[in-house]
């Protein structure tokens, strides 16, 4: 396996792969934690006497050019981050700039703006991957966030370049070495967010990994009317339910502790300014919608995890965007922050709601950068961008 440190970088041209994937509100950076998390490579690189092109992509374009989706407020924070100057040329197919020393650094246009970044047909994401790998010496692959996708930039490019992960990858590779393979125990693992069917999974792969699982968020509806439970105007994913039926018969046959809320905050309409109401699992009205997890049941999630060596957590347990329905969730956050042992906030919504309560990413042992990519890490699958980079 190749390092960064192993990697010739002194006077060439490096190709870095970033997730810059950051949340931009009216062309403001709402949360800058995946620009911040690329500095260490980055700063490495320049330090080693190499020039940079960085490409990145921003949503999903799917091929065309967006204003709302250009990397211009991300170059523009680079900038301030890295105090020295970034060229960023806009465009379908922004070009590398040619003939420019070391410590030079262009931020390339967001990648997906090229139909040929996510192209499903290899020649066109090769050709696409050519086009770069031609103006440039080697590749450097620091993206986590996107190592789950086969794309040009991601899969394709690597196999062109000599190569090497960049420190981001390689601390998060190692930190989810240590969530499947020899986890220090207690280990719980809280999962939450819209959809079971994004996790049903990770649930399979982890219940004979853990000793305590607990579910909230809108997932946790259909576990609850997998028991038989009214849930009204919750969501739910009705065709899911027999599996959720094995996976909960399964963790009570592994002697897993599978933790359910036992109350949950309910409102008549998805709406910040609805009013909330805390009902039993029990008493879910026809006409309610669950939209976060009671405080009781926060309580005991959050005792159920304090013993814990290991906790990962991956998913809110409600629309912390909205303060009546944010208590679950930033509950759980500061049972993470008190624990003793290692605490790993598994990126995407997650790591954006510990943030907006006002919690330093250093008040946890971890916080990775790629929701989707740590999932399917932690489901056992193989990412074609740490298989290109030899991980």
């Amino acid at each position: 396996m190749s390092s960064l440190q192993s990697l010739e970088i002194s006077n060439k041209r490096v190709f870095l792969r970033c997730d810059l994937n950051v949340p931009i509100k009216d062309g403001e950076i709402v949360d800058d934690g995946r620009i911040r998390a690329s500095l260490p490579t980055i700063k490495f690189l320049l330090e080693s006497g190499a020039s940079l092109v960085i490409g990145a992509h921003l949503g999903r374009p799917k091929g065309e050019i967006s204003s709302e989706l250009s990397l211009a407020p991300v170059a523009e924070r680079l900038r301030v981050l890295l105090n020295r100057e970034v060229d960023f040329v806009a465009g379908k197919r922004a070009h590398v700039i040619p003939h420019v020393g070391k410590g030079h650094v262009q931020l390339l246009e967001n990648l997906r703006f090229s139909a040929a970044e996510t192209s499903k047909v290899q020649s066109e994401r090769e050709s696409f991957a050519r086009e770069i790998a031609d103006s440039v010496d080697c590749y450097v692959g620091d993206g986590f966030g996107a190592v789950h996708r086969s794309h040009a930039s991601v899969y394709d490019l690597p196999l062109m370049l000599p190569h090497a992960p960049g420190f981001l990858v390689s601390a998060e590779v190692e930190i989810l070495e240590k969530l499947t393979r020899n986890p220090e125990r207690p280990y719980a693992v809280i999962l939450g967010g819209s959809k079971v069917s994004d996790k049903i999974a990770v649930i399979s792969n982890l219940l004979d990994k853990v000793n305590v699982l607990a579910i909230g968020g809108g997932m946790v509806f259909t576990f609850l009317a997998a028991q038989g439970k009214v849930i009204g105007k919750s969501l739910v994913e009705k065709e899911l339910i027999p599996t959720v039926k094995e996976l909960i018969s399964r963790a009570a046959g592994l002697g897993v502790d599978l933790l359910l809320p036992t109350d949950i905050v309910v409102a008549p309409a998805f709406s910040a300014d609805a009013p909330a109401t805390v009902v039993s699992v029990d008493g879910i009205g026809e006409e309610m919608m669950g939209l976060d997890i009671g405080p009781a049941s926060a309580k005991n999630f959050a005792a159920a995890i304090a013993p814990c060596k290991t906790v990962f957590w991956n998913g809110p347990m409600g629309v912390f965007e909205f303060p009546a329905f944010a208590h679950g969730t930033r509950v759980v956050a500061q049972a993470l922050k008190e624990i003793s042992g290692m605490s790993v906030v598994g990126g995407g919504d997650s790591a954006a709601a510990v943030r907006s309560f006002g919690f330093a990413d250093s008040d946890f042992g971890y916080i990775s950068t790629g929701g989707g990519a740590s999932l399917e890490y932690l489901e056992g699958k193989q990412l074609p961008g740490l298989q290109a980079l030899d991980l």
